[in-house]
């Protein structure tokens, strides 16, 4: 696959990664830090902050975690994928095994099968013979999930579903890999919901007030983060969001720049997008957004375009 970034823009990266933050991964350390010290603290003083502020910061802590799993996937902050998974084993998210997302998102990063249907794990669209045999109400429900309102209410709700369905074929075709994940998660989630009790917190009221709001914070992201094009590289979006969004984020999006190198961290993003600007923005064909609120305006009641992959035929994997 060809690149964004010619070789001496990419040796000037490497010139990057041996500053100091680069080697120390200290952003991601701090990072890991306050996640987990801010969770922690915010439900056990709960009854002081009061509810609805203990609810904010949980879902806003929340959905920075699962960006934290992402950062962890991508070999962050050590070398050691099996030290850096214990960092994001713990079920905060409730909804999915880290393992799960960590298979499915590395499938994902297969820049020349993205957003194909069947080939992408995370893509939203349909082969043309999948599509055809959708009832009616199943279409109308796929195009109301994609408005921007839809992505937050709908999104996450038939994301859990398709989970749990994939949990219970792990079990009914005793994947082992797969059941050892979710009887490891699920029994981590137990303590934790326990814990809850323990300090008066209603395990109902995080997982319908603190994870699913969570959750929906991250389809604001990956709302029309790709789009079905010829050219791989025009395939991932570059958002220049604000800095709150960012931060949530942890710069993913610059997705264009995600994609093109998977390994840089986070905190590294914004300035290779900076220093190639006029690049990426050449290559990716213009996918260029100007924040989350401009989609916000133009799919408030409009749907996206994500439903039949314009160049999946109907013989795809026959």
């Amino acid at each position: 696959m060809s690149h964004y970034l010619d070789e001496q823009q990419r040796n000037q990266i490497h010139r990057l990664s041996r500053r100091f933050l680069w080697r120390t991964e200290l952003p991601t350390w701090g990072v890991i830090l306050t996640v987990y010290g801010g969770w922690f603290a915010t439900l056990a003083v709960w009854e002081t902050l009061g509810l609805l502020p203990a609810t904010l910061l949980l879902i806003v802590l929340t959905a920075w975690y699962m960006a934290l799993q992402h950062e962890l996937i991508h070999g962050h902050p050590t070398r050691y994928p099996r030290l850096n998974q214990l960092f994001g084993t713990l079920p905060l998210a409730v909804w999915y095994p880290y393992g799960l997302y960590r298979d499915s998102h590395l499938a994902h990063h297969r820049n020349e099968t993205l957003t194909v249907p069947e080939d992408d794990p995370e893509s939203y669209y349909f082969t043309e013979r999948s599509w055809a045999g959708f009832s009616p109400w199943r279409k109308r429900l796929i195009r109301a999930r994609n408005t921007f309102p839809g992505r937050l209410l709908l999104a996450p709700l038939l994301d859990i579903i398709q989970t749990l369905g994939s949990a219970a074929a792990a079990f009914r075709q005793r994947d082992g890999r797969s059941i050892a994940m979710w009887l490891i998660h699920l029994g981590l989630l137990a303590l934790l919901l326990a814990g809850m009790v323990h300090l008066g917190f209603s395990p109902v009221w995080y997982l319908l007030a603190v994870s699913y709001p969570a959750l929906a914070l991250t389809k604001i992201r990956s709302f029309m983060e790709h789009r079905a094009a010829d050219d791989p590289l025009a395939r991932s979006a570059i958002n220049e969001a604000g800095a709150f969004w960012r931060v949530l984020f942890l710069n993913l999006n610059y997705h264009s720049v995600h994609h093109d190198l998977p390994g840089v961290p986070w905190y590294g993003l914004k300035t290779v997008y900076e220093q190639n600007r006029e690049a990426y923005r050449r290559q990716n064909h213009g996918f260029v957004v100007n924040g989350y609120s401009e989609w916000l305006r133009q799919f408030w009641g409009k749907p996206i375009d994500v439903t039949v992959h314009p160049r999946v035929k109907k013989d795809h994997h026959e």
